[in-house]
C-alpha cells in the first residue's frame, strides 16, 4: 500500500510538472512569434542610421518611458538583488527599489532628459561616443569611450542571460541554463536585426505591460499563501526569525541599503543604453509625461521584486551559515519560491507562465538595449573614425551584423561557470558609470568642461574601479573584492564627478565655437 501511495503520488508530481512545462511552452512560443512580428512590422522604419538606432528621434512619452524602465530592469533583479537582498535585509530591501524610482527616474527625467535632447540634436549624435567626441572636439575620446562600452556591456549582458537561465532551469529541470539563454539570444537578435531601435521600443512597451501585470498577480498569490499570511502575517513571521528582517531602515543594513542604493541609481546616469532614451524621445511635453510614466514605472516593479525577495525565508530553510539551504544560494531562492508557489494547479501554472513572461521580458528589453547600444559603439563610432567614408547603408548592415556578434559574445560569456550575478553587474556598472558620468553630466551643464577634464573624469572612473578591485583581491581575496563591488562603484562615480571640474578650472578651454555648437546652436527638430 505504501508502495502504491508513493507511486501515485509520483505520477502526480510529474503531471504537475508537465503540465506546468506545457502550459510555460504555449504561452513563450507566442510571445516569441509576437515579438518577430514587430520586428517585421518595424523593418520600414529602420532603413536609416537614424531610423535604426533612434526611431527617427520621434518616440512618445509612453514608449519612451516604459522602454526606460524595461532597460533598467532585467531578470537580474528578481534572480540576483531581490533575492540575496531580500534575504540578507528582508523588508528595508525595499528601500533600494524606492531609490531607483526617484533617483533612477525621477530625478534622471528631470535633471538630464531636455539636455540630452536638447544637446544631442544640436550635435548631431546618435550614440555616446558621437557625444563625447563631437562636445569636446575629440576622435580619441570618441573611440575610447566605444571601446568601453562594447569591452564592460559584455558581462553587464551576460548577468542578464544568467538570471533568465536560472528561472528557467527551475520550471524546467533537466534543461541545461545554456539552451535556454540561447533561445533568448537568437530571439533577441531576430527582432533587433530586424527593426532597430523602434522594434525595441515597441517590444518594451508590450513587455512593460505584462511585467506590471506579472508584478501584481504574483505578489497577490504569494501574500493569499498560508506561509507568508497576508503583510500582517508576512511581518510578524519574519520578525519572529530575525527583528533585523523587518527594520524600518534595514537596521545593521542601513550602509549596505545606502551603497546599493546609489550604485544602482546613480550609475544610470551615465550608462549609456539608459541615456539613448532621451536622444529618441520627441518633445519637451513628451519628457514631463516620461518622467512621472517611469517613476511609476520603477516603482511598481523595483519594490514588487524587493518584497518578493524578502518573503524567501517564509518558503525555505537557512543553513547553518545562514545562507538558504539551496544548491545555487542567493541566485536559486526567487525561482524556487515561485516554482513551489505557481505550480500546483491548472490557475497557478497560467500565472507561473505570466511570471516567465515577466523574467523574459524584463531580460530581453535589457539585452536589446545593451546590444543596440554596445554594435553601435563599433558600427557608428569606431568606423567613422576609421573609414570617414563610409556610406550609410553600410553603417546599417554593420550594426546589424555586430548586433549578432555581441549577443554571441555576450552568450559566450554567459555560459561559463560565473555564478555572481549581482557582483557581475556591479562590476560592470561601477566601470562605464565611473567612465561617463562625470564628463556627461558636467558636459551638458558646463561651459567651462575642457576636453582634459573630460578626459581625466573618463580615466579617473577607470583606474578607480579596477585599482580598488586589484588592491582588495591582492590584500585579501577575490571574494572580498566581488562583496565590495557596489561601493567601489560608487567611489568610481564619485571620482569621476569630483575630478572633472577641478582639471578643467586649470586646463585650456575648449574653442568657443565647439562650445557655442553644443550650447547655442538651435536643435535639430526633424
Amino acid at each position: 500500500k505504501v508502495n502504491k501511495l508513493e507511486k501515485r503520488k509520483g505520477s502526480a508530481g510529474r503531471q504537475i510538472t508537465d503540465m506546468t512545462q506545457a502550459i510555460a511552452i504555449t504561452v513563450l512560443v507566442l510571445f516569441a512569434a509576437g515579438m518577430l512580428l514587430i520586428g517585421f512590422y518595424s523593418k520600414k522604419r529602420a532603413n536609416s542610421i537614424d531610423g535604426f538606432l533612434l526611431g527617427g528621434r520621434r518616440m512618445g512619452p509612453w514608449v519612451s518611458a516604459i522602454a526606460y524602465g524595461t532597460s533598467y530592469f532585467s531578470a537580474v533583479i528578481f534572480i540576483g538583488y531581490a533575492g540575496k537582498h531580500g534575504w540578507d535585509v528582508g523588508l528595508g530591501s525595499l528601500w533600494i527599489g524606492i531609490g531607483n524610482a526617484l533617483i533612477a527616474a525621477l530625478a534622471s527625467w528631470l535633471l538630464l532628459a531636455s539636455r540630452t535632447r536638447s544637446m544631442t540634436r544640436r550635435l548631431n549624435s546618435r550614440t555616446m561616443p558621437e557625444f563625447f567626441g563631437s562636445r569636446y572636439a575629440s576622435d580619441g575620446m570618441k573611440v575610447f569611450a566605444a571601446v568601453i562600452i562594447f569591452i564592460f556591456l559584455v558581462p553587464y549582458a551576460a548577468s542578464v542571460y544568467k538570471g533568465l537561465g536560472v528561472m528557467f532551469s527551475a520550471v524546467f529541470p533537466g534543461m541545461p541554463e545554456w539552451s535556454c539563454m540561447l533561445i533568448v539570444a537568437l530571439l533577441t537578435a531576430a527582432y533587433l536585426m530586424l527593426g532597430g531601435y523602434v522594434a525595441t521600443a515597441l517590444n518594451d512597451l508590450i513587455q512593460g505591460v505584462i511585467m506590471i501585470g506579472g508584478i501584481v498577480v504574483m505578489i497577490a498569490v504569494l501574500l493569499a499563501r498560508p506561509e507568508v499570511g497576508g503583510f500582517s502575517g508576512m511581518y510578524d513571521k519574519l520578525a519572529a526569525i530575525d527583528e533585523q528582517l523587518v527594520a524600518p531602515l534595514g537596521g545593521d543594513s542601513f550602509g549596505f541599503l545606502a551603497v546599493n542604493i546609489a550604485l544602482t541609481s546613480f550609475a544610470v546616469w551615465g550608462m549609456p543604453q539608459m541615456l539613448h532614451k532621451y536622444y529618441a524621445i520627441k518633445d519637451e511635453s513628451s519628457i514631463r509625461r516620461g518622467a512621472v510614466i517611469s517613476t511609476v514605472f520603477c516603482l511598481i516593479t523595483g519594490c514588487g521584486a524587493y518584497f518578493v525577495g524578502s518573503m524567501g525565508h517564509l518558503f525555505i530553510d537557512a543553513a547553518e551559515n545562514g545562507m538558504p539551504a539551496l544548491e545555487g544560494g542567493y541566485d536559486a531562492i526567487v525561482p524556487t519560491v515561485l516554482y513551489r508557489v505557481f505550480s500546483q494547479s491548472f490557475a497557478l501554472n497560467i500565472v507561473l507562465a505570466v511570471v516567465l513572461l515577466l523574467l523574459l521580458s524584463a531580460s530581453m528589453s535589457t539585452l536589446s538595449a545593451v546590444v543596440l547600444t554596445s554594435s553601435s559603439a563599433i558600427s557608428v563610432d569606431l568606423t567613422a573614425v576609421a573609414c570617414k567614408d563610409i556610406s550609410p547603408r553600410r553603417q546599417i548592415s554593420l550594426t546589424r551584423v555586430l548586433c549578432v556578434v555581441f549577443v554571441a559574445l555576450s552568450y559566450f560569456f554567459a555560459i561559463q561557470n560565473i555564478y555572481f550575478i549581482v557582483n557581475l553587474m556591479s562590476f560592470a556598472w561601477g566601470v562605464v558609470a565611473g567612465c561617463f558620468i562625470g564628463p556627461f553630466i558636467w558636459g551638458l551643464y558646463s561651459r567651462r568642461t575642457t576636453r582634459a577634464g573630460a578626459w581625466a573624469g573618463m580615466l579617473s572612473g577607470v583606474v578607480t574601479m579596477g585599482a580598488l578591485i586589484i588592491i582588495t583581491t591582492l590584500t585579501k581575496d577575490f571574494d572580498a573584492a566581488k562583496n565590495d563591488a557596489a561601493l567601489f562603484g560608487c567611489i568610481a562615480m564619485a571620482v569621476s564627478f569630483a575630478i572633472v571640474p577641478l582639471v578643467s578650472a586649470i586646463t585650456p578651454k575648449l574653442s568657443p565655437k565647439v562650445v557655442s555648437s553644443a550650447f547655442d546652436a538651435p536643435a535639430d527638430e526633424q
